[in-house]
């Protein structure tokens, strides 16, 4: 227990987040690759692969639930000197992960045009939706155990191992979206079918590299052959305990953007080209909220499993301020050159003008995010997991939705209306968030005791 506070101690945030903050990033500039790649081609292309991806979105929550509980188990085990069973639970949500994403994996390739159609997606963009829904989709499993293995790497602190993966996968995901998009080398042209077939090779060859670095990192700790032993009942249950209510919170978020996206459907496709521009870009300003949320949460899932309250509580606190004056500076820097930034996806000055509007709008909205993306994070390392679920519930689905139909097309505001009903949805969940954590219910919520889990 002695090497592990001294590891904790050691641990800073900024050695933990930068990496992450670039893995993101890339993750992010990987889908932006495809938005700038395409807009080259047409800007029905760049409709097609945003309102695919709104769907994905909603999907990859159900992966990313096993991996949360993965990410909060594994760190309060080592934080606790229990690395035999931070080895269970990595290898059992890792094989779980990609049986569930297989299976997932089957339903959206059948499924995929019927979803579209429910959505209303036009008629010019729903073959190109479709085709990329099947291919992407049809390769989620990979995604599910680059998303695992990830998050335990990141819980043993090896946050730089997963930035270099994903630096390899955006370089061979960009290589191959020049290939199929421009022809080069006398490739065919295939447009959208041809940035699909780049995401599942990129991620394929990701999935293999990243298996490998698990192995030589940690393979002392990895008991794969427990699993074929018994059915791992109780490692799945632990999971699910943290998983299931996490998933909750975000298949809530995603659920209800995918029904605000509807409400853009009807205002058009230049519409809903606008909201995939600016919350691509906006979505930058929240990359360093999420970087600093997930390595606050590796510190405090350490931290509570060495029953170091005192001291996640106040880290909590401080990577909160520091993601708050980080946004509200970088969303000010953004906003100032957003129409330099547009104009290298578009030269429709209709889009240009809302979506820079939209990114003025964003200055506000992200601080709000960062409450959210920094203390629930913190709480669901500590171990309240229910709260931010029923919060972001209620708020995301009694404020956000309804008022994103009222303002933007009840009363015709249009994408700012959208944008007004995001920026109360978020200030309000952060501030209830913010006042739970002062409360300190989390204090008693470990799912470790002394080394060993609670249910041993």
């Amino acid at each position: 227990m002695q090497t592990e506070n001294k590891a904790i101690k050691k641990m800073s945030l900024f050695a933990l987040s930068w990496p992450i903050f670039i893995e993101i990033s890339l993750h992010m500039l990987m889908g932006n690759a495809d938005t700038f790649m395409l807009s080259q081609y047409s800007d029905d292309a760049v409709a097609a692969v945003g309102v695919s991806n709104q769907i994905l979105a909603v999907i990859i929550v159900m992966f990313g639930f096993i991996a949360t509980g993965t990410s909060v188990l594994v760190a309060q085990f080592l934080g606790a000197s229990s690395s035999k069973e931070a080895g269970r639970i990595a290898v059992v949500s890792i094989i779980t992960n990609i049986l569930l994403g297989l299976a997932v994996g089957f339903l959206v390739i059948f499924g995929a045009s019927t979803v579209l159609n429910m959505m209303g997606v036009s008629d010019l963009i729903v073959d190109e939706a479709t085709v990329y829904l099947q291919i992407v989709g049809g390769s989620l499993f990979i995604q599910a155990g680059i998303m695992t293995i990830g998050a335990v790497l990141r819980s043993h602190r090896f946050t730089k191992d997963v930035m270099f993966v994903t630096i390899g996968m955006n370089i061979v995901n960009v290589i191959g979206n020049y290939l199929f998009i421009f022809g080069a080398f006398g490739f065919p042209v295939l447009g959208v079918t041809g940035v699909a077939i780049s995401t599942a090779v990129s991620r394929t060859i990701g999935l293999l590299i990243i298996f490998i670095i698990l192995y030589k990192r940690i393979k002392k700790e990895l008991p794969f052959s427990y699993i074929f032993k018994k059915f791992p009942t109780f490692e799945l249950k632990k999971i699910l305990k943290i998983g299931i209510p996490s998933a909750g919170e975000h298949l809530s978020f995603n659920g209800s953007q995918l029904v605000i996206t509807s409400f853009i459907v009807i205002l058009g496709t230049e519409a809903l080209t606008t909201k995939v521009y600016a919350q691509n870009i906006g979505m930058f300003v929240l990359l360093f909220s999420i970087a600093i949320g997930q390595g606050t949460q590796i510190m405090i899932g350490h931290q509570i499993g060495a029953k170091q309250l005192d001291e996640a509580y106040k880290r909590c606190i401080k990577s909160l301020l520091i993601a708050i004056g980080l946004c509200a500076f970088i969303g000010i820097i953004i906003y100032s050159i957003s129409e330099e930034i547009l104009r290298i996806f578009t030269n429709n000055d209709d889009i240009i003008v809302t979506a820079s509007t939209l990114l003025l709008l964003t200055v506000i909205l992200e601080p709000g995010r960062a409450f959210n993306a920094v203390v629930i994070s913190s709480l669901r390392a500590a171990g309240d997991v229910k709260f931010p679920v029923f919060i972001g519930m209620l708020s995301m689905w009694g404020v956000s939705v309804p008022m994103a139909y009222f303002l933007g097309i009840h009363f015709g505001l249009g994408l700012i209306g959208v944008w007004l009903a995001f920026i109360t949805d978020e200030w309000l969940r952060g501030v209830l968030m913010l006042w739970r954590w002062r409360q300190g219910n989390w204090r008693g919520m470990s799912f470790v005791t002394h080394g060993k889990s609670e249910a041993s």
